[in-house]
């Protein structure tokens, strides 16, 4: 069920949400969180769908925030609040609530957005993308216990991450760390089968990788050794090496969803190691509401490393 309001209120979309619920007999019950996706018209369609997806895991109440700031607009003067509800079959395993904010109400959408949370529930925030550069301060952020963004999306997406470092709050990721999770839990569940001393590592990838920049810090982090980035022409990770003296430990996907896992001393071993949708990636992020200190630590590594390289400005 679809329902239209144009020129309305947040109290008027709560009294039109609860009347759509009750026509089609469907209660809150079972809703696990809010989530909140702060987009523009361009990426909203993609985002939504991805959270409607990761809804038949989680399901939730899903609210994308789309600031339209076009010219007509502001020669108008015009603020308003237009929304769309969607609940029953037309909004996965939960409810989607579409707002777009029109002129200065773009400046205000926190107070928006509030009356509209679950109550007693988590709130998640997700920026598909253009991020604000404090998370923990945003009008938006300062509502949720988890923050997403990702910085694949950034036209310098390895600079967008490391500046993230600067203004961490726990609670805070990013997908481009999300996206590692296989490649790390492959790595570790190698080591745990042959504990050895590292050495030395390299991670390979194409040029600018926000995701391989993150894995080689966490390496950095956890074995304290020096690791080499190499580029490759991808896509996004392909190959990592850590050395050991009784030879190296690799993960090689050139391409698809299979890699090569090769432990010395035993035969190499296809494991499933694919790119994974939007869908998949927002639906681990749900999976946990805490603190990730692993990413903190990952993340900071990469600011320091990032400040150490900038070039130094003159004062004269």
């Amino acid at each position: 069920m679809k329902t239209e309001l144009t020129d309305t209120t947040s109290s008027k979309v709560n009294a039109a949400l609860l009347e759509a619920r009750r026509s089609i007999g469907m209660p809150t019950l079972g809703m696990v969180l809010t989530l909140v996706i702060v987009t523009d018209e361009e990426n909203a369609y993609d985002a939504v769908k991805a959270a409607s997806d990761a809804s038949r895991e989680h399901p939730c109440r899903i609210i994308a925030v789309i600031k339209r700031q076009g010219r007509a607009h502001r020669r108008l003067n015009q603020t308003r609040l237009d929304a769309e509800l969607r609940v029953g079959t037309d909004a996965g395993t939960g409810e989607i609530i579409m707002l777009r904010l029109h002129g200065e109400l773009t400046r205000h959408a926190g107070p928006v957005v509030l009356p509209l949370l679950l109550p007693d529930a988590p709130v998640v925030a997700w920026w598909p993308a253009d991020a604000p550069e404090d998370l923990g301060r945003d009008d938006l952020g300062r509502l949720a216990q988890r923050r997403i963004t990702d910085a694949y999306t950034a036209l310098d997406s390895v600079a967008e991450l490391a500046a993230r470092g600067a203004s961490y709050a726990p609670g805070d990721t990013d997908l481009a760390w999300t996206r590692l999770t296989p490649w790390r839990s492959l790595l570790a569940a190698a080591l745990d089968q042959r504990p050895v001393s590292v050495t030395g590592a390299a991670v390979e990838s194409e040029a600018d990788n926000p995701s391989a920049e993150l894995l080689a810090c966490w390496l950095e982090d956890r074995l304290g050794v020096p690791v080499e980035r190499v580029v490759t022409p991808g896509p996004v990770v392909t190959r990592v090496r850590l050395a050991t003296a009784g030879g190296e430990i690799t993960v090689d996907r050139p391409s698809g969803a299979l890699a090569t896992l090769g432990v010395p001393g035993q035969p190499d071993r296809r494991v499933a190691l694919k790119i994974r949708s939007t869908a998949e990636l927002i639906s681990e992020e749900l999976r946990r509401l805490d603190a990730d200190d692993t990413y903190a630590a990952a993340l900071r590594r990469l600011s320091r490393q990032a400040a150490a390289a900038a070039p130094a400005v003159s004062t004269r």
